[in-house]
């Protein structure tokens, strides 16, 4: 079955395409896509990975079509971010 893998670091996005078995594992499909080996930085002890979105463990089945996302930490506090106001947006004027 074909599945992808996607992963952006600060400096890259890879989003890559290959044929896995009818039983592959989100582990196994990391394993064979390469990008553990191509993005040394992930580490998936602290990193989670999901599946269209939705988080899964690494033991989770695949089906035709899956794209397997891996994600990175926040590195700031979305607390601590400004959020824009509507009540200052000048496009409705």
């Amino acid at each position: 079955m074909q599945i992808a893998v996607a992963y952006a670091n600060t400096f890259k996005k890879y989003w890559l395409r290959l044929e896995v078995p009818d039983t592959c594992t989100v582990a196994e499909g990391l394993e064979r896509s390469g990008i553990l080996a191509i993005c040394p930085d992930i580490k998936l002890e602290n990193q989670k990975v999901g599946v269209f979105g939705k988080v899964v463990k690494l033991d989770a089945g695949l089906h035709p079509g899956d794209r397997i996302e891996i994600y990175r930490p926040i590195v700031c506090d979305p607390a601590k971010v400004p959020r824009k106001n509507a009540a200052d947006d000048d496009d409705d004027e």
